[in-house]
């Protein structure tokens, strides 16, 4: 058929047919009618399904090199074979978590508009393919940690990816399925995106932990389960029509906003002392002040809110994605600057 949007301006356009497998419409004289190729679609939806949008690359490398950066005062220790390794192993392990949760939760995430295009790249990629990707980094990146542990004679890494693994599984899957009950959910996702992932770098780099480190990593951990607790805020009518037990659900909003303010207080608590008995009180105020920034957004999003008046998903998200993002970012250059 004829190319419509060029009906009127050429007159002289060939009848052709569209490529195969392109699903786009081939040249018609002057004139293309933009459209997706199947590659781009494809590469687009593996994007998706990874939750690769907005800052999340850069929050997912924080979390993945955390542990290194403060395992050694010299850059370029960050940049040896075993670091490498492990920051790698981290962060296959987290994109694995990410498109097994968007493969579970497709039903959930369906009845939330601002997570529709996510749906819809996982079906467009089909269920078994899903399970099938998050499957394979899984072992990849078990397989890195274990390589990483062998090389340095250092199991921490190993250990550490491997809890990761099932924390995952128990955060997905039935029947235990973490997500559903209440504050295990953040809890879980604290530990494998915030903890856990601190012990995998750093066992790369050092054999035994500081003791001024293990109030900083589990403050990580507590300020990335804190979030998770908000972030149930948003997704509460989905979660509720699915009968997904997050805290927003079991516990209402009013509650679910003081507990998250709770338990992000605490992680700021247990960073500033892990940061001041280790750097010094500037930096200590420096890193809360970063990640408390995150707190005073969210109280001029949420003070309103209630069960039956919930911010919208992704421009809470949004909104929020920046200022996260840069305590991170800040949160990994302390050491290496402060050092």
């Amino acid at each position: 058929m004829r190319n419509p949007l060029c009906e009127r301006r050429c007159r002289s356009c060939p009848v052709t047919r569209p490529r195969a497998g392109t699903g786009t419409t081939p040249r018609h004289g002057r004139h293309r009618t933009p459209a997706m190729t199947a590659k781009h679609q494809w590469a687009r939806d593996i994007a998706l399904v990874h939750r690769l949008q907005f800052a999340s690359p850069v929050n997912y490398l924080c979390y993945a090199t955390w542990g290194a950066c403060y395992a050694t005062a010299a850059p370029g220790h960050l940049l040896t074979t075993p670091a490498l390794g492990a920051t790698v192993a981290n962060v296959l392990l987290i994109l694995a978590s990410l498109v097994l949760n968007t493969t579970v939760d497709i039903h959930t995430d369906d009845q939330d508009r601002g997570k529709r295009d996510i749906v819809a790249a996982a079906r467009r990629l089909g269920h078994h393919r899903c399970l099938c990707l998050a499957a394979t980094e899984m072992v990849l990146g078990l397989t890195l940690a274990v390589l990483v542990a062998a090389s340095t004679h250092r199991w921490l890494a190993a250990a550490s990816a491997g809890l990761i693994i099932v924390l995952h599984a128990l955060y997905n899957l039935e029947p235990v399925r973490l997500k559903r009950r209440g504050l295990a959910g953040p809890a879980a996702i604290g530990l494998s995106f915030g903890f856990l992932p601190c012990l995998v770098s750093y066992g790369a780099v050092q054999p035994t932990v500081d003791t001024s480190l293990w109030p900083i990593f589990a403050g990580l951990g507590l300020l990335v389960a804190g979030r998770m607790v908000w972030w149930s805020i948003p997704d509460r009518e989905a979660d509720w029509a699915t009968g997904i037990g997050t805290p927003a659900v079991r516990y209402g909003t009013n509650r679910t906003v003081t507990t998250a303010y709770a338990v992000v207080v605490a992680g700021l608590g247990a960073l500033g002392w892990g940061l001041s008995w280790r750097y010094g009180s500037a930096w200590a105020v420096m890193g809360v002040l970063a990640c408390g920034a995150f707190l005073i957004g969210q109280l001029t999003v949420l003070r309103h809110a209630s069960d039956h008046d919930l911010p919208r998903s992704q421009p809470t998200r949004k909104r929020a994605m920046a200022m996260v993002t840069i305590g991170n970012v800040l949160l990994g250059t302390i050491p290496v600057v402060a050092s």
